[in-house]
């Protein structure tokens, strides 16, 4: 079994500051055997890792941390941008509709301008009848959210739920 982080950020997000290169050399060097590089609104940085992830001995999942109007959400597996804005339920059908799977981030994390997805709006998007089998997951823990106590309603919240629950870095820089 190996080990994976589901949320990486590079240059390519207004806020990432490593480049493709040096996020999968890190990735590689602590031990990650796959990752998902999911830069705000854009899909070029996946793209290019997916290209070259080989040479670091990486498996690189192409996605996305896509702004919806309810908070962020990440999409995995896709290989064409999602315009930003759209409804939580909205966005979610464009990723399945791309062969993708969504997962919620950070929910319920404030600080930093995290947009983070309420309790309400994850229910409300598993309960239909569409967006509820491409909604897979939640992030119960991640490593970004500035008040811990969000990590704890995010597990507390998760535990109530048929989804996966995953833990991600949501790494903005490359810590040495």
């Amino acid at each position: 079994m190996g080990l994976a982080d589901l949320h990486i950020h590079t240059i390519y997000s207004y806020d990432g500051t490593a480049t493709v290169p040096a996020v999968l050399r890190r990735a590689h060097e602590i031990g990650l055997n796959v990752i998902a590089i999911t830069d705000h609104d854009e899909i070029a940085g996946a793209l290019e890792a997916e290209k070259i992830a080989s040479h670091y001995g990486m498996e690189v999942i192409p996605g996305s941390e896509i702004t919806t109007a309810e908070g962020d959400l990440l999409a995995l597996n896709i290989r064409e941008k999602v315009q930003p804005k759209l409804s939580l339920i909205e966005t979610i059908l464009r990723v399945k509709d791309l062969g993708g799977i969504s997962i919620a981030a950070h929910p319920m994390a404030g600080g930093w301008g995290m947009k983070s997805l309420t309790p309400t709006s994850i229910l409300k998007a598993l309960r239909h009848p569409m967006a509820g089998n491409a909604l897979v997951g939640i992030e119960a823990y991640n490593g970004t959210a500035i008040d811990r106590i969000s990590n704890h309603a995010a597990t507390l919240f998760a535990n109530g739920l048929k989804i996966a629950h995953v833990g991600n870095s949501d790494a903005h820089i490359i810590d040495t």
